[in-house]
């Protein structure tokens, strides 16, 4: 039985209960055993395993796949951007590999310490202490990495789109930074209030709401931020796409919406019940059932809705 999802901007890949790994998609079929968590860039993987060490398959043309990543130890979870990732070590201490040409992996990370959470954007990296403060390093090009996130406290989650963060807070409002050609930080989102998750697009977000309805603030070109999610009641969980996005109800049925040029909105998902959890790609999404089937629709150029 599938036991996860998780979705890449050309790939899908189920981690079963067995821990091993099922992939469809761009690249070549991969198989590694005792798999807890995965993630994916823009043409490479990195899987953790339950020994805290890491796999990394793909391109390697930045240095993605780069074998420093195989001496990494006692890894507890880990986070990709574009052409980087990044492995927090149980000691709170982060690790960083891949493209270095934005300071990605710049070693001012070394000196972060206790931290719990990591995240990636395009070329940006956040990382979240237990004191609840955060860092960015990386590109600045659109102020990812502006100081005002040096003010922002109490934080207890983070999310990360191409060019912009989302921190959320323990009293459960929101801070954005970062480029805002595009709305992304634009400030509708301060008058949200007890908000439980946030997830970000490429040029959009999503808060999930205490009382399961979610508000979306951004670029909205492509009906990432279209008022029909205003409909959408009972939302347990969130995920969002490059410009799209996916709301999993406590009832087990679906709701998208956003840019449907790739079929990312297919009408298709209102058929789908049961199901548990919900990852996105850039143009494509899954859905994993109770039973531990899969579905996926949108774009399938390369083979990303193939059958798992």
């Amino acid at each position: 039985m599938n036991k996860t999802i998780f979705c890449g901007n050309f790939r899908s890949v189920a981690l079963l209960d067995s821990r091993t790994l099922e992939s469809c998609g761009y690249n070549h079929y991969k198989s590694f055993k005792c798999i807890i968590k995965i993630d994916s860039g823009n043409t490479h993987f990195v899987a953790l395993r339950d020994t805290g060490t890491l796999e990394c398959w793909g391109s390697n043309k930045n240095n993605q796949c780069d074998p420093v990543c195989k001496s990494f130890i006692n890894v507890i979870d880990i986070a990709c951007g574009w052409n980087h990732s990044l492995a927090l070590t149980l000691d709170g201490k982060i690790e960083c590999w891949g493209d270095n040409e934005y300071n990605q992996c710049d070693c001012v990370y070394k000196s972060f310490t206790n931290v719990i959470k990591i995240a990636c954007g395009g070329y940006h990296s956040v990382a979240l202490r237990n004191n609840g403060t955060i860092e960015c390093w990386g590109d600045n090009y659109y102020n990812q990495c502006d100081q005002v996130y040096k003010t922002f406290t109490n934080i207890c989650k983070i999310a990360c789109g191409r060019n912009h963060s989302v921190a959320l807070c323990n009293n459960g409002t929101i801070a954005c930074w970062g480029s805002n050609n595009l709305n992304q930080c634009d400030k509708v989102y301060k008058k949200f209030t007890n908000v439980i998750s946030v997830d970000c697009g490429g040029v959009h977000s999503v808060a999930l709401l205490e009382n399961g309805t979610i508000e979306c603030w951004g670029y909205n070109k492509d009906n990432q931020c279209d008022p029909v999610y205003k409909t959408f009641t009972c939302v347990k969980k969130i995920a969002c796409g490059s410009s799209h996005s996916v709301a999993l109800r406590s009832d087990g049925t679906i709701e998208c919406w956003g840019d449907n040029s790739r079929n990312q909105c297919d009408p298709i998902y209102k058929t789908f019940t049961s199901v548990i959890d919900i990852a996105c790609g850039n143009f494509h999404s899954v859905a994993l059932r109770d039973d531990g089937t899969i579905v996926c629709w949108g774009s399938n150029t390369q083979n990303q809705c193939d059958l798992l």
